[in-house]
């Protein structure tokens, strides 16, 4: 089973609490051997899920939507990006060279490609900018992925 994660970055620390153990009880659903979890690897959501997918003894893949992608995310988190993207088992570039709204939404579009389920870590407000985590359940959506949104109910992104 191939599943894909997109989510929002930056959430408030109670509701990142709360989001992690929302990933690790999805997850449990799946069998540790055949599971492939597709990742762009950004801090946050993207991050946790690829790292709990190793936890349980899955494999990663990672898709990078841009060469200066790694540069654009924080540096605090730069060295679990590293130690994610090392462990992943195949890297999926888009070949884009900038890592602006169109190459994240480029490397959404190829994540959404490569799986069987997408899991969402959405509020369901719209993006808040071209590829935001809207985008990417929409695109899922009409391309016939299935999406399971997880948000802790009462949650907020401020």
């Amino acid at each position: 089973m191939r599943v894909g994660i997109t989510g929002h970055r930056g959430l408030p620390d109670d509701v990142a609490v709360l989001v992690r153990s929302a990933l690790d009880a999805e997850l449990a659903r799946y069998d540790a051997g055949t599971l492939v979890g597709v990742s762009c690897i950004a801090d946050g959501p993207d991050a946790w899920f690829a790292r709990a997918v190793l936890e349980r003894g899955g494999r990663i893949e990672v898709v990078v939507p841009a060469d200066a992608y790694r540069d654009g995310l924080p540096e605090w988190h730069r060295g679990e990006y590293d130690a994610l993207l090392s462990a992943a088992v195949r890297v999926h570039p888009t070949g884009l060279a900038v890592s602006d709204a169109e190459a994240h939404m480029a490397g959404s579009q190829v994540l959404v490609g490569l799986v069987d389920r997408l899991l969402a870590v959405w509020d369901g407000q719209p993006a808040r900018g071209y590829g935001g985590t809207a985008d990417v359940v929409e695109h899922a959506r009409r391309t016939g992925v299935p999406v399971d949104v997880l948000w802790p109910e009462g949650a907020s992104r401020e």
